[in-house]
């Protein structure tokens, strides 16, 4: 797959699926992107679980943080990658160790790994990177439009509620 730019439709289809999301690299700093992400997550109706080890057994948003993957309490559906590109192959090799698998390995804003992003569509992940959940979903929402900001999506059509604060959920098309 071409990781340098993803069809709308198939970061719809992701954001659309998903449920469950294990955040690597979340921050208990308020001031820091992964926190920020992880509480406008929470607010759409994601089920996140963070995984910070310095934080293991503490709580972040009301959530308890685990020290690794393997340490879940259920499944996921994503891992949300907030660390820097050379963690991910040890982040992808707990993912694979996963059983049930997670359908997406998603790295955020700066972060990518080739290598580790073949070996996680080889066992059927689909892999995003170098894109942000939250700005992704406020663009296929149209909530990003919201403060004037283009995102490049025009719809005429009525948006779909989703439950969460002020959410109209991810457009298909």
């Amino acid at each position: 797959m071409n990781h340098d730019t993803y069809d709308n439709a198939y970061i719809a289809g992701i954001l659309n699926s998903v449920k469950t999301i294990a955040m690597v690299g979340a921050s208990a700093n308020d001031v820091r992107p992964s926190y920020f992400v992880l509480k406008y997550l929470l607010a759409k109706g994601f089920s996140v679980f963070p995984i910070n080890p310095g934080q293991a057994g503490k709580e972040i948003l009301g959530r308890t943080v685990y020290a690794r993957l393997a340490d879940l309490p259920e499944p996921v559906d994503m891992v949300d990658v907030f660390r820097g590109s050379a963690a991910v192959p040890g982040v992808v090799d707990e993912v694979l160790r996963l059983d049930p698998l997670p359908k997406v390995v998603w790295m955020q804003l700066g972060v990518r790994h080739d290598e580790a992003a073949a070996r996680a569509e080889a066992a059927g992940i689909k892999v995003v990177m170098n894109r942000c959940p939250k700005i992704e979903y406020g663009k296929l929402s149209g909530e990003i439009g919201w403060t004037g900001v283009n995102s490049g999506v025009l719809s005429s059509k009525k948006p779909i509620m989703r439950s969460g604060f002020q959410s109209f959920g991810v457009r298909q098309k």
